[in-house]
């Protein structure tokens, strides 16, 4: 089936569920972001009060998906590298529109039962919050022009837990949801660890980390809403997987 690009999710499944994708395939083109480009000078003065406020922050490079397409395929994308700061200034638009973020989320699950995730440190763009150990996109993860998410998410993982993926049993297949022109990119890696096991594993490795960006790390074993200060992309997938509707 060939893709057809939407800008409004026409055709997806509603937002706030978790649903199977065959598969991604996410092209990066060259040359600017049309975002990037027509907002260059709010884009600046939103950076410029971000670092007043926050001035560990850093503009880095990353992948941010121009539109998306949802086909018995799986996802397919076109996205440009864009700044940092562009995607911040992106993320404060009420209705977001101008881009979207796809990042990949691996949900890392314990022999006993539960999900390990992690807490933001308070310099983070995203202070205090809960969500599994997961990084957008970046140019490292371009390869032969296209995203390699397995990457990205062995990356992540490694360098905000210490923990290697090689050594989980890895779902085989993806899932996906979305909110508020948010894409997560989900894949299920078990290890033979229990929730204890990890924690303490993340921690060790929290005092040689380079980048200190998390604050530990924390089990959850229900889909109470209340039990982290969870971002808003973590309310579906544990719905989901402690849900009735997993598997179905």
């Amino acid at each position: 089936m060939n893709a057809h690009f939407s800008e409004d999710f026409t055709g997806w499944p509603p937002e706030r569920t978790v649903f199977p994708i065959a598969g991604v395939d996410l092209k990066v083109l060259p040359g600017d972001h049309p975002f990037h480009v027509a907002e260059g000078n709010a884009i600046r003065e939103n950076w410029a009060r971000e670092t007043a406020a926050n001035p560990a922050l850093f503009d880095g490079r990353m992948v941010f998906q121009r539109r998306l397409a949802l086909t018995d395929r799986g996802i397919s994308g076109e996205s440009h590298v864009i700044p940092f700061s562009t995607f911040m200034w992106w993320r404060r638009q009420p209705d977001r529109h101008g881009g979207i973020h796809l990042f990949a989320y691996p949900v890392l699950e314990t022999s006993d039962g539960a999900l390990v995730a992690i807490r933001m440190g308070a310099h983070t763009a995203n202070p205090g919050q809960v969500y599994f150990a997961a990084g957008s996109l970046e140019p490292e993860d371009v390869v032969d022009g296209r995203c390699d998410l397995e990457a990205n998410m062995r990356r992540e993982v490694h360098e905000e837990t210490g923990l290697d993926l090689g050594e989980a049993d890895a779902g085989e297949r993806y899932f996906a949801s979305h909110i508020r022109r948010t894409v997560t990119v989900l894949r299920l890696f078990r290890f033979g660890l229990t929730a204890d096991e990890m924690i303490e594993k993340i921690h060790a490795h929290m005092l040689v980390a380079e980048d200190k960006e998390i604050s530990g790390a924390v089990a959850i074993r229900s889909a109470d809403h209340a039990a982290h200060p969870y971002n808003v992309s973590m309310l579906p997938v544990i719905e989901w997987y402690f849900g009735p509707t997993r598997g179905a």
